[in-house]
């Protein structure tokens, strides 16, 4: 019972994290790993249990989708699918212990991606970096595929990418992201499905607690001082990267 209760909560402060600013794998991955998981099941099943919350996303911003100038939504959508899906098959074909040296580098990446928020597209268009046609296309697959073999922080990265592609208010490309981000996760969770790659008992407990963190996470988050959340977001990252550091290379 105390797994299960660690398991909703994990769930619950997942769930209100993507709401307000993103993170969520970072607090459900490790509690589903202490939860007897082996690795990449646990990532697995963490991609899963959090892709109602981005269904639900798509859902609500499905009239607001705008193009991407110098692109065709039917394109990216296409590379996030397959790069989503080759993205799964490759974390399926990796060894347990390999992958549990290699996640400690996932999250740091996801999380300098977070610490970086909105002023990352900023930075690189102040460093002069510009992309279009085949780039952004090449771009989207490889996102797509990092989306479904681990996918944290993959939304805010997708913005930064288009950034140097357009110089439309990132805003407006929200609805976008959002489905690119549930294309890529929704192939790689349909590929973990069908595979039996997901522990569906703890996975459920999860994805309970996250419907339930989304909601109220939607409801404070406008109330909250967004200075605060942002640093109580980035301390959970930075504790939880530094936590599978340690017991990757000084375990």
């Amino acid at each position: 019972m105390a797994t299960y209760a660690l398991l909703l909560g994990a769930g619950l402060v997942a769930g209100a994290m993507n709401a307000i600013a993103g993170g969520g794998t970072f607090v459900v991955l490790p509690v589903l790993t202490l939860a007897g998981l082996p690795p990449t099941v646990a990532n697995a099943s963490t991609t899963v249990a959090l892709f109602p919350g981005t269904l639900a996303s798509t859902w609500a911003y499905r009239r607001d989708i705008r193009p991407l100038e110098g692109a065709s939504n039917g394109v990216l959508l296409t590379l996030s699918l397959v790069g989503g899906l080759l993205g799964a098959v490759l974390l399926l074909f990796t060894p347990q212990r390999t992958f549990s040296a290699i996640i400690p580098w996932l999250l740091l990446v996801a999380t300098v991606t977070l610490a970086a928020g909105p002023r990352a597209p900023q930075l690189l268009r102040r460093m002069g970096l510009h992309v279009g046609g085949r780039s952004l296309y090449a771009a989207q697959f490889l996102l797509g595929i990092y989306g479904g073999y681990f996918g944290g922080a993959v939304g805010l990265m997708m913005l930064a990418a288009w950034s140097l592609a357009t110089t439309a208010d990132l805003r407006t490309l929200t609805p976008l992201r959002t489905i690119m981000v549930a294309a890529a996760n929704g192939i790689a969770v349909a590929c973990f499905a069908l595979t039996g790659n997901v522990r569906w008992r703890e996975t459920l407990i999860v994805m309970a607690g996250g419907a339930a963190g989304g909601y109220v996470g939607a409801r404070l988050g406008w109330r909250l001082p967004g200075g605060a959340l942002r640093v109580l977001i980035l301390a959970v990252t930075v504790i939880t990267t530094s936590v599978f550091f340690l017991r990757a290379y000084l375990s």
